[in-house]
């Protein structure tokens, strides 16, 4: 009789599908990362040389994304992350503002971050956060935002770029110009747009997130138009947004990974595109029960979510990732509370059995088709396990 042991199941490959604020670090940034370790490990506000040579990475870094939006080096400040960036916008430029208003306008589709913070500044001081609706596609009447941001005692409007989420985006050349008539600063959050979409200038205080382009995270970029006024509501320090710096490693490798997204983006977009318009019809056409969100055409290239009927979210991404598939669920800046996703409520559609699918730069198209190939399974698996068959 053997006594030999079996060999162990092959391991099931990883497909990462969900790189929405946290994507695969980039190869230039790795490399661009590991070199400023050794050469700017010193604390920039230090004299000595090593201290110098940390300034002119740290600066080289500001630079460079400056280069990418448009604006000066100086009007360019790092934050430890995404949400710190929001946060320290919406509450220096509010209360920079106080003044003229007590008030915040946003879209009901903003990330949970942005509309907490709103709320921070706003009903402390007697005013209030205005919410603009969305249709079903998630995105806002211009008129209705403009008629808002217009209204007396607005201190501040936001309006992201793009839904991270379901990839719609907004109307932000109408809106802009309204806000800019009015005197109104226009906060936009392009967390799940810059790197993949070209964002144009219509903004006057503009939030990105490094790790979603395949920088390091956690690490936020702002950007602000000379003349927004700003007020900073915590101690004095050297940094006049984020006490306490930035990483400068994490930093540059930002920069070059922002660098090399836009230089790729075109092929980039093609190719990603031509993916979410493949799960978008077969998701459609294959799952039962199932609708397809967001905007078909005026969209990010890469994100595509879709909910399905009679299922739990947390037992089909559950499911998925036991097949090796990596994707998010629920709300996209809320994932891990496994709440319906509050861009879905707002947007009147499903919010069941939600899947969303962003796809990193260099996703390989067999990933794509293999998902598409197992989700049908994994759906009516699902559904058996919750007493619901013969869809």
């Amino acid at each position: 009789m053997s006594t030999a042991t079996p060999p162990p199941a092959a391991r099931q490959p990883r497909r990462v599908l969900d790189a929405a604020g946290h994507a695969p670090l980039s190869p230039v940034a790795r490399q661009a990362f590991l070199e400023a370790l050794d050469q700017g490990w010193a604390d920039p506000r230090r004299l000595h040389a090593e201290g110098r040579r940390a300034r002119m990475l740290l600066d080289g870094a500001r630079e460079a994304l400056a280069g990418v939006l448009g604006v000066r080096t100086q009007d360019v400040d790092l934050a430890p992350s995404h949400t710190a960036a929001l946060h320290g916008a919406v509450r220096q430029v509010a209360r920079g503002r106080r003044r003229a208003g007590r008030d915040v306008v946003v879209s009901a589709v903003e990330r949970a971050a942005l509309l907490h913070a709103a709320d921070f500044v706003a009903e402390p001081d007697g005013g209030s956060r205005r919410t603009i609706a969305v249709d079903r596609l998630g995105r806002v009447d211009a008129d209705e935002f403009v008629s808002a941001l217009t209204a007396p005692r607005v201190a501040l409007a936001a309006l992201q770029h793009a839904n991270g989420e379901v990839g719609t985006r907004q109307p932000l050349a109408a809106v802009h110009a309204a806000a800019r008539a009015a005197g109104v600063p226009l906060l936009v959050d392009a967390g799940a747009s810059l790197g993949h979409v070209a964002v144009e200038d219509h903004w006057d205080v503009l939030v990105a997130d490094a790790g979603d382009w395949g920088g390091p995270a956690p690490l936020g970029v702002l950007a602000t138009r000379p003349g927004v006024r700003r007020s900073p509501d915590g101690p004095q320090d050297e940094d006049r947004w984020f006490p306490g710096g930035v990483s400068v490693p994490a930093a540059l490798a930002a920069a070059v990974a922002l660098q090399d997204a836009v230089h790729r983006r075109a092929e980039t977009d093609a190719r990603r595109r031509g993916l979410v318009d493949l799960v978008r019809a077969r998701v459609a056409a294959e799952v039962p029960d199932t609708e397809v969100v967001g905007d078909p055409d005026d969209r990010l290239p890469h994100v595509v979510t879709f909910s399905c009927l009679y299922v739990d979210g947390e037992a089909l991404v559950g499911a998925l990732d036991a097949q090796g598939f990596a994707v998010g669920s629920g709300s996209a800046c809320t994932s891990s509370s496994l709440e319906p996703s509050h861009v879905l409520a707002a947007m009147g559609v499903l919010t069941h059995g939600n899947v969303r699918l962003a796809l990193p730069h260099d996703v390989p198209a067999e990933d794509v088709e293999a998902f598409l190939q197992a989700l049908p399974g994994a759906v009516r698996d699902v559904r058996a396990m919750l007493g619901v068959e013969g869809l």
